[in-house]
């Protein structure tokens, strides 16, 4: 099936597949809603994870042709910010994370090393003014390109029957561990 749906002047065109003889698409193209905006001008010291960004404060800036779809988002405690690792440019399936010194698949870890470089934080908002969302526990760079905005809904998001792989006896270090160049 093709959908074809005009927004402005941006075209998206979708394909879907079946995964039987049928060929599935093989480029995407997302287009920025907004930026995102913090403290950290470059990737190197900043916190791994929102967790180690406690009380650390941004903003999101949703372009103006988005901004209607900020309606009722005041409602919602936490968000989860989709978002394009802007500054990777290279991909690798094996790397070196954070918080262990061995090569790891990069689809069990959140370097922003995978084919894809997406990445997402639950950040806390603060106030919504016009287009601009006030947010807390932000660790992400300055300047990022914003792909998506999702409510964070405690009964749908937390799972509490979770194995936690080779992250089990790691998870605190994510309070103190900053970034370094490794993922540039």
């Amino acid at each position: 099936m093709i959908f074809d749906h005009e927004e402005a002047s941006y075209r998206r065109l979708f394909y879907y597949g079946s995964l039987v003889g049928e060929q599935i698409m093989d480029k995407v193209v997302f287009k920025p809603i907004g930026i995102i905006r913090s403290g950290f001008q470059d990737i190197e010291g900043m916190p791994i994870q929102p967790l180690g960004a406690q009380g650390v404060k941004g903003i999101v800036e949703v372009y103006p042709e988005y901004a209607k779809g900020l309606q009722d988002i005041e409602g919602y405690s936490h968000l989860i910010l989709i978002f394009h690792f802007h500054l990777s440019k290279s991909s690798d399936l094996l790397v070196k994370p954070f918080l262990d010194d061995k090569l790891r698949g990069v689809f069990s870890t959140r370097a922003p090393k995978g084919p894809n470089p997406i990445g997402f934080s639950v950040v806390k908002l603060l106030a919504v003014k016009d287009n601009r969302l006030e947010i807390e526990d932000v660790d992400i760079v300055d300047k990022t390109p914003l792909l998506d905005i999702k409510p964070f809904v405690s009964d749908f998001d937390n799972r509490y029957d979770t194995r936690n792989g080779w992250l089990s006896d790691k998870q605190l270090e994510a309070r103190i561990k900053k970034s370094d160049e490794r993922f540039r």
